[in-house]
């Protein structure tokens, strides 16, 4: 897996696969490349950029101070300048949707589009509150395939996934060891994300507006509690030329291997061809 080295000395894992329409693929909060391994068979004509944020995966422990959206932003566009790239299109899940609206509104010349997966420019409280639970905490699962066997019930906005997804993804983002399973990435991931929603929730309302002139696409899990319905519904009134799908029977995050997920995709990435 490549690599290159942050102006702050942080070493940055990713991965480059593909050729076509350059697409930087950004991972959830705690997640890392293996997020967009399901999708990668589906993105013909695609060159599939998909970053190990500072702290996760194979990337160098940075500092929780140093866990926040502007600075892995710029640690994307550090990449971009070490490829050689001047133009990306973005494909952004969950935290990799807020840096990639950053990136768009503020970084314009350089972004041929932008696709969200279950995120926006508002959060919900309640979906927060799910994630202060678990992120920076190893579970109370000793394997995978226990982990793998609890996860329906922990997780009930999912419907109709198979065992082996579940499995695959507790392998995904957990560790297996000998005292349990641990994740695979800093555990001060937690501090930094906590601090960055005490108190008030931020409004990035003004941010998603100035998108109205780039090819979007909202994706959105039917039972996602992080992107509300009504949040979906003022994103599609602000943008109404932006393509939008709703996966049934996925919450916070769709794998983006779902059929409706994927038919967006299509129709997003043809407006950039």
């Amino acid at each position: 897996m490549p690599s290159f080295t942050a102006s702050d000395g942080t070493r940055i894992h990713y991965r480059d696969e593909g050729e076509g329409l350059p697409l930087l693929c950004l991972a959830g909060l705690t997640r890392n490349a293996s997020d967009f391994d399901y999708v990668a068979p589906h993105l013909t004509g695609c060159r599939m950029i998909c970053p190990d944020y500072r702290g996760r995966g194979g990337s160098g422990w940075s500092g929780a101070e140093t866990y926040t959206v502007p600075v892995e932003a710029r640690d994307q566009l550090e990449l971009l300048e070490h490829l050689g790239l001047n133009q990306i299109a973005i494909l952004g899940t969950s935290r990799g949707g807020l840096i990639g609206m950053g990136l768009a509104a503020m970084q314009r010349d350089k972004v041929m589009g932008l696709c969200l997966n279950d995120v926006g420019p508002t959060l919900s409280r309640d979906g927060l509150e799910r994630i202060f639970d678990y992120v920076g905490r190893n579970p109370a699962a000793k394997t995978h395939a226990d982990l793998a066997a609890a996860l329906p019930g922990a997780l009930p906005g999912f419907e109709g996934v198979p065992p082996e997804r579940w499995l695959e993804e507790a392998r995904k983002h957990y560790d297996e060891t000998s005292e349990g399973l641990k994740i695979n990435y800093d555990p001060a991931l937690r501090q930094a994300f906590l601090a960055a929603f005490e108190g008030d929730i931020p409004d990035a309302w003004p941010l998603f507006e100035k998108l109205k002139e780039l090819p979007l696409a909202l994706i959105r899990g039917e039972n996602s509690d992080l992107l509300t319905p009504e949040a979906a519904r003022k994103m599609r009134e602000m943008i109404p030329e932006m393509v939008y799908a709703e996966v049934p029977g996925r919450a916070h995050i769709p794998f983006l291997d779902e059929p409706e997920a994927l038919k967006a995709l299509d129709q997003w990435l043809e407006k950039m061809r």
